[in-house]
């Protein structure tokens, strides 16, 4: 496995898109709760913490020790924490007026609905082991981050975590809503769309021309939606996307729901969404904590839908071709992490796989030649939590070594996985089968290395085992980028810059993966 860089008229580009950097805004209720999300934080990035409260004196020293740990890795640090000393029904106002101030293009935030550790079947409540001034937090910073968008009409990106993060990985490992990974895709005719979660709702960019100029953000109608997205295509290739809705009660309560939507043509808006309920929906305050859905076709055109339930295991449903959708059915089994990743398999059927919620590993399921779901416990690999991704490859997963951080592939059947080079960087790895280089179809794989530069790498498809040939592309990415294959064979790259803008990239010609330089649209 080799790899190489490559650097000319686009780096200018690309590094004048990260010299912009993002601004980062940090907003929790006190500075112990700022620490984990200061240690996400990449070079470049710009931070500013926004507290409720001040704290204690050895939690604020915390996380003073934390800015000045990313000032050392390349970030810039916005001075000391912000602190706002509301309360009660003033946060919300304060709140907002200080994102105004402000103007983030990504806000990192708490658990609007976190999960519980506990629950008492005589009253039906269940406990948690965070205060409820975190989860509250969260929803008033969704709410400010949602008005400064609507305001302003410029994209703000929204990363809520899990508090009580994992001692190894730290807040990655508790990201509520996973980072959309294929949210690139191409259309009938050629053209391009990119799919954007934020704090507003679905945003969407679209090629007004194949090859051509881009149009604005354009918010695609849909109040609640929940700042994370995923798209999946269908047998014919367009893109379903799929999200997480909250509604607030008149009982002071929050229902979340699994949504559902289409885009049938490049220059249409996609289909109005569509509820599909979700798991332990008859009880609010269990379906709240509703993981983000996975979602897959089989070759009949039988979309099923997972999540993770509010006792941790599988739930699925099924909407048939015919548009009839069954109910919520739980398939039990070993308690799995927030991480479901669905996958079409090669016979046709559908699969799903989740990260282990109390052991490392994986659970797959898949349906016998009866027709009946059954668990797989142990497949032969461990990923890094955020890491678990469809491969281009039907019924393959990609993901990254929890050991090593290398990118791997594994497929039912193969004795253990397979690597893909390349450990450093982080996020998943995402890929496009079909892509002709001299004259053989190879998959194209795409990753963020450490400092968010993009990386290509290429393999015969089906053949992973024959090596990856990496090639440092001269672009960053705020968050994994993709890749999209039209039916003519062009190939499309593109990675996120802030504000909503892109960095695109078009493959040059069939002899090779020489991409032209990236232009920010």
């Amino acid at each position: 496995m080799t790899r190489r860089s490559v650097r000319g008229a686009g780096a200018a580009v690309a590094d004048s898109a990260r010299e912009g950097g993002e601004l980062v805004a940090v907003v929790v209720p006190e500075p112990r709760d700022a620490v984990p999300l200061v240690a996400l934080q990449p070079p470049g990035a710009e931070v500013a913490v926004v507290c409720l409260r001040a704290g204690e004196k050895g939690d604020r020293a915390a996380l003073d020790d934390a800015l000045a740990s990313a000032t050392d890795r390349g970030c810039r640090v916005a001075g000391g924490a912000r602190v706002l000393g509301a309360d009660g029904s003033e946060v919300a106002a304060a709140l907002l007026d200080e994102v105004r101030d402000l103007e983030p293009d990504r806000v990192h935030t708490l658990d609007p609905d976190p999960v519980h550790v506990a629950f008492d079947q005589e009253s039906g409540m269940p406990s948690y082991a965070v205060p409820a001034a975190q989860a509250e937090t969260a929803a008033e910073t969704l709410a400010a981050a949602r008005a400064l968008q609507r305001e302003t009409g410029r994209p703000v990106s929204v990363d809520c975590h899990r508090a009580g993060s994992d001692p190894q990985f730290g807040a990655v490992a508790g990201r509520r809503y996973p980072l959309a990974g294929n949210w690139l895709s191409a259309g009938f005719d050629g053209r391009l769309t990119a799919f954007l979660p934020t704090a507003a709702g679905l945003v969407r960019r679209f090629q007004r021309v194949p090859g051509g100029g881009w149009s604005g953000p354009e918010l695609v109608e849909g109040g609640g939606l929940a700042p994370g997205l995923l798209v999946v295509p269908d047998p014919a290739g367009l893109p379903h996307l799929f999200a997480l809705r909250r509604t607030a009660r008149g009982d002071g309560g929050v229902d979340v729901e699994i949504v559902h939507a289409a885009q049938y043509r490049t220059s249409d808006p996609p289909t109005p969404w569509q509820s599909l309920g979700a798991p332990n929906a008859g009880d609010w305050r269990k379906g709240r904590e509703v993981g983000f859905p996975a979602a897959a076709f089989d070759a009949a055109g039988n979309l099923f839908v997972f999540a993770r339930n509010f006792g941790h295991s599988i739930s699925y449903l099924c909407r048939a071709a015919d548009g009839t959708v069954t109910p919520w059915r739980h398939l039990g089994g070993t308690r799995v992490a927030d991480e479901l990743v669905a996958v079409s398999t090669p016979y046709g059927g559908v699969e799903v796989y989740g990260r282990g919620r109390d052991r490392a590993g994986v659970v797959r399921w898949c349906t016998g030649p009866d027709g009946q779901w059954a668990e797989d416990p142990r497949p032969p690999f461990a990923p890094r939590p955020g890491t678990l991704a469809p491969a281009a490859e039907p019924g393959a997963v990609l993901f990254r070594d929890l050991r090593t951080n290398e990118a791997c592939v594994w497929g039912p059947g193969a004795p253990r996985p397979c690597p893909l080079g390349e450990a450093d960087g982080a996020g998943p790895v995402t890929g496009v089968p079909g892509v002709e280089l001299d004259g053989w179809p190879y998959t194209v794989l795409l990753r963020q290395g450490p400092d968010g530069r993009c990386a290509v790498g290429a393999h015969p498809e089906g053949r992973p085992d024959t090596g990856v040939w990496w090639q440092d592309l001269p672009m960053a990415s705020y968050g994994p980028p993709a890749a999209a294959l039209s039916r003519r064979g062009l190939l499309a790259v593109a990675a996120g810059a802030p504000g909503g803008r892109l960095l695109v990239a078009e493959r040059r010609g069939p002899g090779g993966l020489d991409l032209t330089a990236p232009q920010l649209v």
